[in-house]
Formats: C-alpha cells, sequence, structure tokens
C-alpha cells in the first residue's frame, strides 16, 4: 500500500478515536431566577426575611465557577448580577438524564493569591477587596430600618480564601431532565440567607465586610439559596 495513504488512513483512524474519546458539548444557557417571599426581586421593593425584619435590595452579586454536570465541569468563572445579568452561556458536555449539576459559589484561592485581574475578576465590577484579602464572593446591599447604621444600609461583603476563613462553597443540586438539555433554569431565594445554618439578623448584624467567623457563617447558607425549577 502507498506509504502516504497508509500514513494517512492511520491518522484519520487516531483523529476519529480522539474525537469519540472528548465528550460530547453543547452550549447549555443558564437562567437564573432570583425571589424574595416568593415574588421576583427588584430594587427598592420590600420584603420580610423569615426573621420578622422588612428590608428592600439595593445590590445582589456572586461569583459562580466550576460549574457542570455531574463530574464533568467548565472551569470558566461568572459574575451573576440579579440585577443586570439573569442567564449565562456555555459549553458544557450533555448531561445525563438525571444527577447532580454542580458549582462552586465564589472564586478559587489561586486566583485571590494573583492579585487584581481582568474580565469579570476586574476590580471596576466592585468585587474585589486587596491582595491580601481577595475577591468578594457574595455581595447584598440594601436598606431597612431595622439595620443600627445611621443610614440604615446594610451589607454583607462575603469572602475570604485562607485556612479556616474560606467561604467559597460547592453546590450540588439534584438534577432530572432529557440527555440534550439546553437550558437550565436555577431559583435564587434569597429568604433562605437570612435563616439557614446560621440566622442573620439586620437588627444585630447590619454590616460584613471582611473574612471572618461572621462571613464563614454566613457563607454555610449558601447551599440553601439554590435550586433547579424543573421544567
Amino acid at each position: 500500500m502507498n506509504k502516504c495513504l497508509t500514513t494517512f488512513i492511520a491518522l484519520f483512524m487516531f483523529t476519529s478515536y480522539k474525537a469519540q474519546s472528548q465528550p460530547d458539548m453543547q452550549k447549555i444557557v443558564i437562567h437564573f431566577k432570583h425571589v424574595a417571599n416568593g415574588k421576583p426581586l427588584h430594587p427598592d421593593s420590600v420584603y420580610q426575611n423569615p426573621l420578622g425584619e422588612t428590608y428592600s435590595v439595593k445590590k445582589l452579586k456572586y461569583y459562580l465557577s466550576n460549574l457542570g454536570f455531574n463530574k464533568q465541569v467548565n472551569t470558566n468563572i461568572s459574575l451573576i448580577d440579579a440585577f443586570a445579568t439573569d442567564s449565562i452561556k456555555m459549553m458544557l458536555p450533555y448531561p445525563a438524564k438525571k444527577g447532580t449539576f454542580n458549582f462552586q459559589l465564589g472564586v478559587d484561592s489561586i486566583y485571590n493569591c494573583s492579585g487584581a485581574q481582568d474580565g469579570v475578576l476586574d476590580p471596576l465590577n466592585g468585587m474585589f477587596w486587596t491582595w491580601n484579602t481577595g475577591y468578594i464572593n457574595f455581595k447584598l446591599e440594601g436598606q431597612s430600618d431595622y439595620a443600627t447604621t445611621k443610614t440604615k444600609h446594610f451589607e454583607y461583603h462575603i469572602g475570604g480564601y485562607t485556612g479556616k476563613n474560606k467561604t467559597m462553597r460547592q453546590i450540588r443540586l439534584p438534577y432530572a431532565g432529557t440527555d440534550r438539555t439546553t437550558q437550565l433554569y436555577i431559583l435564587v431565594n434569597l429568604d433562605n440567607f437570612w435563616k439557614g445554618q446560621s440566622d442573620i439578623k439586620i437588627s444585630t448584624t447590619p454590616v460584613i465586610n471582611s473574612p471572618g467567623a461572621i462571613a464563614k457563617s454566613a457563607a454555610d447558607n449558601f447551599s440553601g439559596l439554590f435550586s433547579i425549577i424543573q421544567q
């Protein structure tokens, strides 16, 4: 057989095998529906948390990373803004018909150690403290008559990436759908931020803006924020 033809066939077979061994990818659109008291979250609307405190929200932003079905993940980082970015698009392996949809709320330590960066990690997004404290993983700001600050303003800037002060949290959501899902809808219920593994009371803790035990306790409530809306 012609040597060039033999080489071509071998190369074709190798390429075909390599292509088959790669996971089948597709574009997934992930939609986020932010709610409180069972109603859509809107700036300046008044809500009541499970601890009986009324409040309004001015800002809700958070980082998501390492998203994927079961063990397949996309390592990109997304910045979700409840009042601006309600969906993200990414390439993911086709999901199984059931399993878990997984992601991390927060930014991996390696990015925190690298100082300020660009894109969604650009400090201009208002989600970066300093090189030694890193990124804010979750930011919630608003107004409440229960806040003891002079302006009745509350703010929860939850961050910390080292040792016992880590506030990144792995989220695993049960998933049941089809093996050709292209749309995924996730409910983000703010009611569960205030009351979960820890109680976050505006009247006693209107401000969290540095790593530490209180920020870590607030981060423990992250897993209760999210659930998949079955279509």
